[in-house]
């Protein structure tokens, strides 16, 4: 039986997508949707400093997406 990923393993698989050129991002992103759900949490917490793009529009872009895909993305302070 394979175990489900937990939030902290999703995010680490997001980082090393997003440094990866996005490689499968989509995939990642709702394995995380379904961690937070199954956490009871409602946003994913990223820290800016392990982002590639870590500028405003970066993150704002980011956001976006992942808002898109039903993940709300909050960014811890550095």
């Amino acid at each position: 039986m394979v175990s489900e990923p937990t939030v902290a393993d999703a995010t680490n698989r997001i980082y090393e997508s997003l440094q990866a050129d996005n490689a499968d991002i989509d995939v990642h992103i709702a394995a995380l949707k379904a961690a937070l759900t199954r956490a009871g949490l409602k946003e994913a917490v990223f820290d800016p400093a392990r982002l590639v793009q870590n500028n405003r529009s970066g993150r704002k872009r980011m956001q976006a997406y992942f808002r898109q895909r039903g993940v709300m993305v909050n960014f811890s302070a550095s």
